[in-house]
């Protein structure tokens, strides 16, 4: 990685934006200032609600830090398959006595805005996710000081942003939590997915772009395990879900370690895009049956997760989650990122002197 964005941040851990409330300002800021990147999501914010929360953040730390935008989706969800998913909903809204979202709510994000927002008040970094800004974006922000990076599935997903002038690729393996970052949503890929190790040694023979490591990474030890395979740093997002300084619910916090919750899946159950989150009553009852339709499912269930966790019901909450879950850590985000700065350096030195990794 180039030395003026690896001067950025000291350790090569980078805190994953998690959109929903739970990448704040505190979380980003605590990373930020013991050695690692932070970041701000602003995947459903306004511009002016993302705007508020960078000014939150440079009040608590004068590091450097990124944000993330969602890039706007094409139009292809096909509306009767959604009105039958919103037919099958229907008992779950009698349930929580909550009303199913409008699906068509908006597509883009305000994705203009933001850049507009982005460009007038530059951050060092920011993040794409959900496919390639364009060439002209990219430049855009690179005139005013801004590193760009983009989540890539796929070595063809990686060639794009090479192509588009990014900074740096983010390789995203399949045991991510939370949405995969593929650039197009194709039903027929579900079943698939790149494991990361041999995501991040497929795009390092395919393009020149430094390599951001992301999916399930919990230790120390991993983070080497993908320095060694040719990354350059490692993103984390659900390790830092469980710290004090997440904004995530109570409930998802600990249902990351609850022994009801033995296992993850990919599922469309309550976006309508593929995330990997907690098998739960309502993953189970619904995503085999939730069309390819993102964002209008996320419109439609927002209001009955938002009822869920004021019901205290893990059972209908969209508990997003690495395969790696039962491994998080209660600890303090800053306490979290010298812990894996340790566990690196010992798993270096074992890797120097013949010794296994932990």
């Amino acid at each position: 990685m180039s030395s003026a964005l690896t001067d950025l941040f000291p350790h090569p851990i980078v805190q994953a934006p998690m959109a929903g409330g739970v990448s704040v300002p505190k979380l980003a800021a605590a990373v930020c200032e013991a050695g690692g990147l932070g970041f701000l999501a602003a995947g459903y914010k306004t511009a002016d609600g993302m705007y508020e929360e960078i000014k939150q953040l440079r009040s608590l730390t004068g590091r450097p830090f990124g944000v993330n935008l969602f890039m706007p989706q094409p139009e292809y969800a096909d509306p009767a398959a959604i009105d039958v998913y919103a037919h099958q909903l229907s008992g779950e809204a009698s349930w929580y006595e909550a009303e199913l979202g409008d699906p068509d709510s908006g597509r883009d994000d305000g994705y203009e805005t933001k850049l507009a927002v982005l460009r007038d008040n530059p951050v060092p970094v920011v993040s794409f996710h959900f496919g390639t800004p364009s060439r002209e974006v990219v430049d855009a922000l690179h005139r005013v000081g801004t590193f760009v990076l983009v989540t890539a599935t796929t070595p063809d997903e990686a060639r794009a942003v090479e192509r588009a002038g990014a900074d740096a690729v983010i390789a995203q393996g399949v045991e991510a939590g939370g949405h995969q970052g593929t650039h197009r949503d194709i039903p027929e890929t579900d079943g698939s997915g790149i494991g990361l190790l041999s995501l991040v040694a497929q795009i390092r023979e395919t393009v020149s772009l430094p390599i951001i490591a992301a999916g399930g990474i919990m230790r120390g030890g991993q983070i080497a395990a993908v320095l060694a395979a040719g990354a350059s740093a490692a993103q984390l997002g659900t390790a830092f879900l469980a710290t004090a300084e997440s904004g995530a619910n109570a409930l998802h916090k600990q249902a990351l370690t609850n022994p009801l919750f033995v296992r993850t899946e990919l599922t469309r159950a309550f976006s309508g895009r593929r995330a990997r989150g907690l098998v739960n009553r309502f993953l189970r009852e619904h995503g085999p049956y939730a069309p390819a339709a993102y964002p209008e499912i996320h419109h439609l269930t927002s209001p009955l997760r938002k009822a869920a966790a004021k019901a205290g019901d893990a059972q209908g909450m969209a508990l997003w989650a690495g395969q790696g879950h039962w491994m998080a850590r209660e600890l303090p985000a800053g306490q979290l990122v010298e812990v894996l700065a340790g566990e690196l350096a010992a798993a270096r030195t074992a890797l120097s002197g013949g010794g296994g990794i932990r």
